[in-house]
C-alpha cells in the first residue's frame, strides 16, 4: 500500500471520527435540553421554527438563569406565604375574580423574593422555564384566565381552574419541590 493511500485512509477515518463525535455531542446536548425543559422544549421548537433556533434560545435561558441569585426561603417565610395562600383560597367563594388576581400577585411576590425577575410576563416565563418547566403550562393557563377575568370574560369554573394552576406553581416555588 502506498503512503498516499495510507494517508487518505487515515484522513478519511479521522473525518468520520470527528463527524461522529460532533453528532454525538449535539445529540447529548439536545437530550439534556429535552430532559431539562420537558414540554417547554417542544413549545420553543414550535415558536422558533426549528430545533437549532430553539436550542440556542434554551441555552441562552440557562445562561441568564445561572446569573440569578435564586434562594430558598426560610421556614418562617414559607409559613407566612402558606397562610397568605390559604386566605386567598378562602376568599375565592365570595370573590373568585379578585382571588385569581391575588393569587397572581402572591406568586409574583414569591418569585421576586426567591430571586426571579418579575418585570414582564414573558421574562418570568423565560426564567421559570429553566427550573420549573413542568409547571410552566399551569402558569400560562392561570395567567390567561387572569387576563380574561380582568375584562369580565372568564367563567367561575375557569377561575377555579386558574386557582388550581396557580397553586401548582406556588407549591413548587415555595417548597423548591423540583429538587426533591
Amino acid at each position: 500500500m502506498s503512503t498516499s493511500t495510507l494517508i487518505a485512509i487515515i484522513v478519511a477515518a479521522v473525518v468520520v471520527v470527528v463527524a461522529l463525535s460532533l453528532t454525538l455531542t449535539l445529540l447529548a446536548r439536545r437530550r439534556h435540553l429535552r430532559d431539562r425543559f420537558g414540554p417547554e422544549y417542544e413549545r420553543t421548537v414550535e415558536e422558533k421554527g426549528g430545533a437549532l433556533a430553539a436550542e440556542r434560545e434554551l441555552r441562552a435561558r440557562e445562561q441568564r438563569h445561572d446569573r440569578l441569585d435564586i434562594k430558598e426561603l426560610p421556614a418562617e417565610r414559607r409559613r407566612q406565604y402558606t397562610d397568605e395562600w390559604t386566605t386567598v383560597q378562602e376568599n375565592f367563594v365570595d370573590r373568585p375574580d379578585g382571588s385569581v388576581a391575588e393569587a397572581d400577585e402572591l406568586v409574583s411576590r414569591l418569585m421576586s423574593e426567591r430571586g426571579y425577575p418579575t418585570d414582564g410576563y414573558g421574562r418570568q416565563l423565560s426564567h421559570l422555564s429553566v427550573e420549573h418547566a413542568g409547571t410552566l403550562d399551569h402558569y400560562r393557563s392561570a395567567h390567561d384566565v387572569k387576563v380574561r377575568s380582568a375584562d369580565g370574560r372568564a367563567t367561575t369554573e375557569e377561575l377555579r381552574g386558574a386557582m388550581v394552576h396557580y397553586r401548582a406553581l406556588f407549591t413548587e416555588l415555595l417548597t423548591d419541590e423540583r429538587n426533591r
